[in-house]
């Protein structure tokens, strides 16, 4: 299992970067790849890596060497993986213009769209560039179990996927697949009741199809997941519909436990509790943090009140609420201790800012097993600018 160790990211590791940083291990993606590999080669399923998740060309060719491709949210990520991953290229988008899918048709193998209307407005141009692409349809399966509504894909007045009212009399002649996305972070109990949901509203067009795309949101590498559930449903699912070939889209499961973000102590005041102002921003660094919201597990540190000393981790930006969490601690943190916050290889940097002006961490690769450790990309002041000017 890919679970996080400490021993993954030693002391010695964590204390040589320089922060704020997002520190990824190589060793961790390879382990969790080999366990979605053995996921493919049980069922015979194809698996993509979800660039809305995490998209760092330094490890492409480590798991290229596993996952059949990517999925890309627009033409930007279609043509970072063509370049960089160099396999399968998976676009969706709720909606494309002109010349966003003209940048589409030129890096994707599979196009998913959101509406039988933005099919029938790019159809032509795809059939035109005389690429051999395959097209297909988002539908909604009308089943979800999200707990956050701002991620739940299936709310109703949700923009995504199409619904089966609005199929009924469509010439499908041209679609070679469809697609859904109902989950996040979720085990494969539930898998087997989108997917039930989703027969029952698309059953009768399956025959019709190539391939069905189950999305993403499977958290397939968690220490607790039951693979050999998610085993059973795909190839009970291909056994049903002839042996229909089968997509999953995980992100998080690429790079589950693979990244921490360490942050230095830059000042510790105090204002009815003891407050640790970090050098880096939860706003601009970890946007997830408030958007979901949840609380990181730091290293050594644990829930308030279960060590002696509560503090709450303060950041730079101008945010009031700029707050990475309350934690305790066995001595009160001071001026210059490090911290290691898990799990931010995903949703990290590919969504991260320079709001405020705060500067955006290193990003930087290791390896025990290689004995390796790369600053990938450091970014400066021109960065910031040429975002704005």
């Amino acid at each position: 299992m890919s679970q996080l160790t400490i021993s993954d990211f030693p002391k010695d590791i964590t204390d040589r970067v320089d922060t704020p940083c997002y520190l990824i291990s190589e060793d961790v993606i390879r382990r969790n790849c080999e366990l979605l590999d053995s996921v493919q080669k049980r069922t015979g399923a194809r698996i993509l890596l979800a660039m809305k998740a995490f998209a760092l060309p330094k490890v492409f060719p480590l798991i290229s060497r596993y996952l059949q491709g990517v999925c890309a949210s627009g033409p930007i990520e279609a043509q970072m993986g063509r370049e960089e991953f160099g396999r399968e290229v998976h676009t969706y988008s709720p909606a494309f213009t002109k010349k966003q899918m003209e940048c589409t048709i030129a890096f994707s193998d599979h196009i998913v769209f959101n509406s039988v209307s933005q099919w029938h407005a790019h159809r032509e141009a795809i059939a035109a560039s005389g690429r051999n692409i395959e097209v297909g349809l988002r539908v909604n399966p009308g089943h979800a179990e999200v707990e956050v509504d701002l991620y739940n894909p299936c709310l109703p007045g949700s923009r995504f996927g199409v619904n089966p009212e609005d199929l009924e009399g469509v010439d499908l002649t041209g679609i070679s697949g469809l697609h859904f996305h109902a989950m996040c972070e979720q085990n494969s109990d539930v898998l087997t009741r989108v997917l039930a949901g989703f027969e029952k509203r698309y059953g009768h067009l399956i025959p019709q199809m190539k391939w069905i795309n189950f999305g993403g949101g499977h958290h397939i590498t968690r220490s607790d997941y039951d693979v050999e559930l998610l085993c059973e449903t795909i190839s009970d699912f291909r056994k049903r519909h002839n042996g229909i070939q089968v997509y999953l889209e995980p992100g998080e499961a690429v790079v589950l436990n693979a990244g921490v973000f360490v942050t230095q102590v830059l000042d510790v005041i105090h204002n009815g509790v003891d407050i640790a102002i970090a050098d880096s921003s939860a706003e601009t660094h970890m946007p997830d943090v408030l958007a979901m919201p949840y609380r990181p597990v730091l290293i050594g540190a644990g829930q308030a009140g279960e060590f002696a000393n509560d503090c709450k981790i303060g950041c730079i930006s101008c945010l009031a609420g700029d707050f990475i969490g309350t934690y305790s601690f066995p001595e009160k943190p001071k001026i210059g201790d490090r911290l290691v916050f898990t799990d931010m290889a995903l949703y990290s940097f590919v969504k991260n800012t320079n709001f405020n002006g705060v500067e955006l961490p290193d990003i930087t690769v290791f390896s025990l097993e290689k004995g390796t450790l790369e600053v990938v990309r450091r970014f400066g002041y021109e960065d910031y600018k040429n975002r704005l000017s």
